[in-house]
């Protein structure tokens, strides 16, 4: 970790760049709340509060984050969420970066055992292969969330922490980084924690560059889920049915994390890839699919998707595109 001193040599340099005006869109009497965390977060870290509040004090609230975050493409229907990601130009656009980083992408699959393809779908997923990577300041959403938006206000206080302390540690400009309307950087979209906790220098040159290096951006990856328990060759979904009288009411849509079997699976009258072991652990899933209810088995591996993002429709998304991609590859190869 840099000194302390790294950030107050840094902040004269921002505020040169910047209005010292306040935002005429503020956060109202939430802003002794700010002052408040600002100190907390400088006394538990060895960071100047005046500082950080200076920094703090540039933030401003976005009505237009609340907005977007209280209507994900998570809370699509299936049918309506997959062809976001599932086309052609998406397919395209991966084998073609695919093809572009082709010995970064190998490296870092092979030294955290995880599948070219899903790296490779994870960031054509969220950024479109590092095209899209968000265009609200990350300090703006982050303190929006944190003080504007109270279903998940701890979470993205937290959040806000780490923001600040990897502002130091990786030496960039708090004011001028900019992601997601939920505060995800960079071109696999990691949020501050992750950044701290699975960003790696994958290229060896001393930094860990999430905005602009792609060998960085997908050892990342690779180690996020190298973190979480990949288990590579083992299965990750399986399309299924329902027998003639199945009733489901009580397994399906349980929760991300594996709460059934297999076997049980199979029990209860739902028929799906009979190559796999009955004492898999297994979610179901009950979806909303275009020409009506599709049912789909997840394993360990689709658990693990899901830790990127929660939910299910963007699991089998990624799943789907890295599947289109792996198979188009090796029919071109």
């Amino acid at each position: 970790m840099a000194p302390v001193s790294a950030m107050r040599l840094l902040l004269p340099v921002l505020l040169l760049c910047i209005s010292l005006s306040a935002s005429a869109d503020d956060f109202g009497d939430q802003r002794e709340a700010l002052k408040a965390f600002a100190e907390d977060v400088a006394g538990k870290h060895d960071l100047s509060a005046t500082d950080v509040n200076n920094i703090l004090g540039h933030a401003e609230f976005r009505q237009d984050i609340i907005d977007a975050i209280s209507r994900p493409a998570e809370a699509m229907p299936w049918h309506r969420y997959r062809p976001i990601f599932i086309r052609e130009d998406r397919i395209r656009g991966g084998l073609a970066f695919w093809e572009e980083h082709a010995d970064a992408i190998a490296d870092a699959a092979e030294t955290f055992g995880v599948s070219e393809s899903i790296i490779v779908a994870i960031i054509g997923v969220e950024t479109s292969y590092g095209e899209h990577t968000g265009r609200y300041r990350v300090l703006d959403a982050l303190s929006t969330l944190a003080f504007g938006y109270p279903p998940r206000a701890s979470f993205f206080r937290s959040e806000l922490e780490h923001f600040l302390l990897l502002a130091r540690e990786e030496g960039f400009d708090p004011l001028s980084i900019r992601g997601s309307y939920a505060g995800a950087m960079g071109i696999p979209q990691f949020i501050s924690s992750s950044y701290r906790a699975y960003a790696v220098d994958g290229d060896g040159d001393g930094r860990r560059d999430l905005m602009s290096n792609t060998a960085d951006a997908v050892a990342s990856v690779a180690n996020y889920f190298s973190e979480h328990r990949w288990r590579e060759g083992d299965p990750v979904v399986a399309e299924a049915r329902l027998d003639d009288g199945a009733d489901v009411t009580d397994l399906a849509n349980q929760g991300r994390q594996p709460y059934t079997t297999v076997g049980e699976l199979r029990a209860a009258g739902v028929v799906f890839d009979d190559s796999l072991d009955d004492s898999l652990d297994a979610t179901l899933m009950e979806l909303d699919g275009e020409d009506g209810t599709e049912y789909w088995v997840g394993l360990h591996n689709f658990y693990v998707i899901t830790r990127y993002n929660h939910s299910p429709l963007y699991a089998l998304a990624v799943w789907q595109l890295s599947e289109m991609m792996r198979e188009r590859r090796e029919t071109d190869a």
